[in-house]
């Protein structure tokens, strides 16, 4: 019996020094994942994104798809920012389109009766999801691919999978040695 408490004590000392090899070199990038994921659900509480302004008129007629895009553009160009735009969200029921733009962070919302700028603000919830996920870095350096939001996602996600696996062996192998040495 005493061989067998030695050996669940050697493999439990064994998973500690994985556990903990693994855990230093992560604990910056587990840290930056817990705190943007927590800025991440609480977004909307922290108002992080911007809010949707509602326009109904229905008397007037709802402006073109091309219309909205000039507006962006002509709009997004006067404040002397890039005007490739990346999405509109067209939503003619709320009387709105919302125009995000590729090579920075901000967004437009535009009157779909009147083509007036409802608003203009930056999507920090954005910025915070590329940070959370890695692609801040592609983003940074221009890539047309992910290779840094794929290398951080792969090695986090694995490192907090095996930071699991060890952690239930350092939480188990402790009580196995105690009830062995209970049965001696």
């Amino acid at each position: 019996m005493e061989l067998k408490r030695k050996k669940l004590a050697k493999q439990s000392r064994w998973y500690r020094k994985v556990h903990r090899f693994i855990a230093m070199p992560l604990v910056v990038f587990m840290f930056i994942l817990g705190a943007t994921g927590l800025l991440l659900t609480w977004k909307d509480e922290l108002q992080l994104k911007p809010t949707s302004q509602k326009v109904l008129n229905q008397e007037l007629e709802i402006i073109g798809l091309d219309s909205i895009q000039a507006i962006a553009i002509n709009y997004i160009s006067s404040l002397n920012l890039s005007s490739e735009i990346n999405r509109i969200d067209y939503r003619p029921n709320k009387g709105m389109a919302k125009v995000r733009f590729e090579n920075h962070f901000t967004e437009i919302q535009i009157d779909c009766y009147s083509g007036a700028i409802l608003s203009h603000k930056t999507r920090t919830a954005d910025i915070i999801e590329m940070i959370h996920d890695g692609s801040i870095l592609d983003y940074f350096f221009g890539n047309q691919s992910t290779p840094f939001k794929l290398f951080y996602s792969t090695i986090t996600s694995l490192g907090l999978m095996l930071l699991a696996f060890t952690g239930f062996w350092l939480w188990l192998k402790p009580k196995q040695i105690k009830n062995k040495k209970r049965s001696n």
